[in-house]
Protein backbone atom coordinates (compact mmCIF):
# COMPACT_ATOMS: atom_id res chain seq x y z
CA UNK A 1 0.00 0.00 0.00
CA UNK A 2 1.28 3.31 -0.89
CA UNK A 3 0.96 6.38 1.24
CA UNK A 4 -0.07 9.75 -0.19
CA UNK A 5 1.69 12.82 0.83
CA UNK A 6 0.29 16.49 0.51
CA UNK A 7 1.65 18.49 -2.02
CA UNK A 8 4.95 20.38 -0.94
CA UNK A 9 3.80 24.01 0.19
CA UNK A 10 4.56 27.21 -1.36
CA UNK A 11 3.26 30.66 -2.80
CA UNK A 12 -0.49 30.00 -3.85
CA UNK A 13 -0.75 30.31 -7.53
CA UNK A 14 -2.42 33.79 -8.67
CA UNK A 15 -5.33 31.67 -10.08
CA UNK A 16 -6.17 30.17 -6.34
CA UNK A 17 -5.94 33.87 -4.89
CA UNK A 18 -8.84 36.05 -4.70
CA UNK A 19 -8.92 39.50 -6.34
CA UNK A 20 -9.53 42.56 -4.47
CA UNK A 21 -10.52 45.69 -6.66
CA UNK A 22 -9.79 48.94 -4.71
CA UNK A 23 -11.12 52.56 -5.50
CA UNK A 24 -9.21 55.60 -5.64
CA UNK A 25 -10.17 56.27 -2.21
CA UNK A 26 -9.04 52.51 -0.95
CA UNK A 27 -5.62 53.91 -2.30
CA UNK A 28 -5.75 57.33 -0.86
CA UNK A 29 -6.10 55.57 2.79
CA UNK A 30 -3.38 53.56 2.30
CA UNK A 31 -1.05 56.43 1.38
CA UNK A 32 -2.27 58.04 4.44
CA UNK A 33 -1.45 55.32 6.60
CA UNK A 34 1.83 54.63 5.17
CA UNK A 35 3.18 58.49 5.21
CA UNK A 36 2.94 58.77 9.26
CA UNK A 37 5.12 55.96 9.52
CA UNK A 38 8.44 56.97 7.53
CA UNK A 39 11.29 57.68 9.36
CA UNK A 40 13.12 60.65 8.66
CA UNK A 41 13.43 62.61 5.75
CA UNK A 42 14.65 61.05 2.08
CA UNK A 43 16.32 62.73 -0.52
CA UNK A 44 14.47 60.73 -3.52
CA UNK A 45 12.43 58.27 -4.29
CA UNK A 46 12.57 55.44 -7.29
CA UNK A 47 9.69 54.14 -8.62
CA UNK A 48 9.69 50.54 -9.85
CA UNK A 49 7.87 50.32 -12.90
CA UNK A 50 4.77 49.63 -13.91
CA UNK A 51 3.30 49.46 -10.24
CA UNK A 52 5.12 51.49 -8.50
CA UNK A 53 4.35 54.23 -10.79
CA UNK A 54 1.11 56.01 -9.22
CA UNK A 55 1.71 55.16 -5.60
CA UNK A 56 5.33 56.78 -6.36
CA UNK A 57 3.77 59.73 -7.99
CA UNK A 58 1.41 60.34 -5.00
CA UNK A 59 4.25 60.02 -2.18
CA UNK A 60 6.23 62.15 -4.25
CA UNK A 61 4.39 64.76 -4.46
CA UNK A 62 2.94 64.39 -0.75
CA UNK A 63 6.14 64.66 0.35
CA UNK A 64 7.92 67.38 -1.65
CA UNK A 65 10.42 64.64 -2.97
CA UNK A 66 11.41 66.49 -6.11
CA UNK A 67 14.47 63.73 -7.12
CA UNK A 68 12.51 60.66 -8.38
CA UNK A 69 13.69 58.17 -10.41
CA UNK A 70 12.43 55.41 -11.74
CA UNK A 71 13.74 51.29 -12.17
CA UNK A 72 12.14 48.74 -14.90
CA UNK A 73 12.87 45.05 -13.85
CA UNK A 74 12.17 42.44 -15.66
CA UNK A 75 11.79 38.47 -15.11
CA UNK A 76 11.09 35.64 -18.00
CA UNK A 77 8.73 33.65 -17.63
CA UNK A 78 10.62 30.22 -18.80
CA UNK A 79 12.50 30.37 -16.08
CA UNK A 80 11.42 28.99 -12.69
CA UNK A 81 10.71 32.36 -10.42
CA UNK A 82 12.61 30.96 -7.96
CA UNK A 83 15.78 30.42 -10.33
CA UNK A 84 15.05 33.47 -12.79
CA UNK A 85 18.05 36.40 -13.00
CA UNK A 86 16.45 39.76 -13.77
CA UNK A 87 17.23 42.37 -16.60
CA UNK A 88 17.51 45.71 -15.64
CA UNK A 89 15.67 47.63 -18.62
CA UNK A 90 16.05 50.83 -16.93
CA UNK A 91 17.91 51.58 -13.64
CA UNK A 92 19.15 55.21 -12.46
CA UNK A 93 23.48 55.76 -12.72
CA UNK A 94 25.14 55.58 -10.12
CA UNK A 95 26.03 59.13 -9.61
CA UNK A 96 22.02 59.43 -9.20
CA UNK A 97 21.87 57.32 -6.02
CA UNK A 98 25.31 57.47 -4.41
CA UNK A 99 25.08 58.82 -0.98
CA UNK A 100 21.40 59.39 -0.86
CA UNK A 101 18.83 57.71 1.31
CA UNK A 102 16.15 56.82 -1.39
CA UNK A 103 12.52 55.34 -1.00
CA UNK A 104 12.21 52.69 -3.11
CA UNK A 105 8.26 52.13 -4.09
CA UNK A 106 5.63 49.59 -5.33
CA UNK A 107 2.51 48.56 -5.56
CA UNK A 108 2.84 45.38 -3.76
CA UNK A 109 5.42 43.14 -1.86
CA UNK A 110 3.82 39.72 -3.56
CA UNK A 111 6.92 37.68 -3.71
CA UNK A 112 9.61 40.12 -3.36
CA UNK A 113 11.57 39.29 -5.35
CA UNK A 114 12.25 42.84 -7.57
CA UNK A 115 12.27 44.97 -4.63
CA UNK A 116 15.14 42.81 -3.84
CA UNK A 117 16.65 42.98 -7.11
CA UNK A 118 16.31 46.77 -6.77
CA UNK A 119 17.84 46.95 -2.78
CA UNK A 120 20.81 45.26 -4.27
CA UNK A 121 21.75 47.21 -6.92
CA UNK A 122 21.25 50.29 -4.74
CA UNK A 123 23.61 49.19 -2.06
CA UNK A 124 25.87 48.10 -4.49
CA UNK A 125 25.69 52.29 -5.91
CA UNK A 126 26.49 53.46 -2.09
CA UNK A 127 22.49 54.47 -1.41
CA UNK A 128 20.97 53.87 1.76
CA UNK A 129 17.47 53.01 0.96
CA UNK A 130 13.97 51.83 2.57
CA UNK A 131 11.30 50.14 0.47
CA UNK A 132 7.52 50.94 1.01
CA UNK A 133 4.42 49.33 -0.95
CA UNK A 134 0.33 49.50 -0.60
CA UNK A 135 0.25 45.82 0.31
CA UNK A 136 2.27 43.34 1.36
CA UNK A 137 1.59 39.70 1.05
CA UNK A 138 3.35 37.70 3.24
CA UNK A 139 2.35 34.29 2.19
CA UNK A 140 3.96 34.26 -0.71
CA UNK A 141 7.60 36.01 0.17
CA UNK A 142 10.43 34.01 -1.47
CA UNK A 143 12.58 35.74 1.55
CA UNK A 144 12.00 34.63 4.57
CA UNK A 145 14.34 37.21 6.38
CA UNK A 146 12.89 40.05 4.14
CA UNK A 147 9.75 42.39 4.03
CA UNK A 148 9.22 46.13 3.04
CA UNK A 149 9.90 48.68 5.87
CA UNK A 150 6.79 50.35 5.17
CA UNK A 151 3.43 48.92 4.13
CA UNK A 152 -0.18 50.41 4.03
CA UNK A 153 -1.64 47.02 4.60
CA UNK A 154 -1.51 42.88 4.96
CA UNK A 155 -3.08 40.77 2.78
CA UNK A 156 -3.83 37.47 1.07
CA UNK A 157 -5.61 38.83 -1.94
CA UNK A 158 -4.74 39.50 -5.54
CA UNK A 159 -4.98 42.92 -5.64
CA UNK A 160 -6.66 44.84 -8.67
CA UNK A 161 -5.75 48.94 -8.46
CA UNK A 162 -7.87 51.26 -9.71
CA UNK A 163 -5.37 52.42 -12.31
CA UNK A 164 -5.89 48.35 -13.19
CA UNK A 165 -9.33 48.19 -13.86
CA UNK A 166 -9.57 49.33 -17.31
CA UNK A 167 -6.83 46.74 -18.11
CA UNK A 168 -8.52 43.83 -16.67
CA UNK A 169 -10.52 42.33 -19.71
CA UNK A 170 -7.64 42.77 -21.94
CA UNK A 171 -5.03 40.78 -19.67
CA UNK A 172 -4.20 36.99 -21.04
CA UNK A 173 -4.48 34.61 -18.28
CA UNK A 174 -1.97 32.05 -20.65
CA UNK A 175 0.95 31.17 -18.88
CA UNK A 176 4.02 32.93 -21.20
CA UNK A 177 1.72 34.85 -23.14
CA UNK A 178 3.98 38.06 -21.99
CA UNK A 179 6.39 38.98 -23.87
CA UNK A 180 9.73 40.22 -23.14
CA UNK A 181 9.28 44.56 -23.48
CA UNK A 182 10.71 45.79 -26.77
CA UNK A 183 13.13 49.39 -26.07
Amino acid sequence: MFQSFPPPEGPPSEEDIKREILSWEDVDKLIDHLIPQFRGEFDGLLMITKGGLVPGGILSETMGITHVLTASVYFPDEVDEKLAWPTFIQFPQDTLLTGRRILVVDDIWANGRAIMMVQGRLAVAGCDCETAVLHYRMKSNLFNDAGPDYYGAITDRYIVYPWETSMLPRRSTKPGSESFPSI
